[in-house]
């Protein structure tokens, strides 16, 4: 089996099991997504499945990727990724299958991974949680770092020093969320727990590494 798919963040919701429990939920909208390519070991050293998602306009995709589309019997999509597949598994999909939700179950963990909410630039008690300065007494530095070097030797500013600066918008992993729900004729996913991004941004899911419940 494929070890993930490509989708959306739609939002989120609470889930009532059958026990009582309420489950915090994220829905994602996973798949469906075309097989464009195979990558064989003979050829590229491995083996895997590039998969794609969220059709396009063809006049929005270069000559190079359409070619590749129309060759693999596709329409022209927006987003690309490579997933693994076990090998006795990989015979089974072909250039131009639809792979849908169907690859995941109830109970299976995820490791979901998206973009962050991109939030501009922000100083240091908004970034890094700073406490920052008297606000009595003649200070005029309320929100603002403070000293950040040292005397004429190093004479330089550390590596890493936290500082004001882009905050979001970073590439985050969450491991091991549980499948809550798979509904497979929406072809929507309910992971347990929250993922980064706004509300219609891009995630990738694929079967845990951990096994982290």
């Amino acid at each position: 089996m494929i070890e993930g798919l490509i989708g959306t963040k739609k939002g989120m919701t609470e889930l009532f099991l059958d026990t009582g429990e309420v489950v915090p939920s994220t829905i994602i909208q996973a798949g469906p997504c075309y097989v464009v390519d195979k990558k064989t070991t003979e050829r590229d050293g491995y083996n895997s499945i590039k998969l794609g998602y969220g059709e396009i306009k063809p006049q929005r995709s270069n000559k190079p990727m359409s070619g590749i589309f129309k060759k693999s019997g596709v329409p022209p999509l927006g987003i690309l990724k490579e997933f693994k597949v076990r090998n006795e598994q990989y015979d089974k999909y072909n250039t131009g299958d639809i792979v849908t939700v169907e690859v995941f179950s109830e109970g299976d963990l995820l490791d979901v991974t998206s973009v962050s909410k991109g939030k501009g630039f922000a100083g240091v008690m908004k970034r890094h949680g700073f406490s920052g300065q008297r606000d009595s007494h003649g200070g005029m530095a309320h929100r603002r770092p403070g000293s950040i070097g040292q005397a004429s030797f190093p004479a330089k500013v550390w590596k890493g020093q936290k500082m004001p600066g882009h905050y979001g918008a970073k590439k985050f992993t969450i491991q091991g969320l549980k499948v809550v729900k798979v509904d497979k004729e929406n072809n929507i996913v309910l992971v347990k727990g929250s993922v980064p991004g706004p509300n219609g941004s891009c995630v990738y899911l694929k079967h845990t590494v951990k096994g982290r419940v």
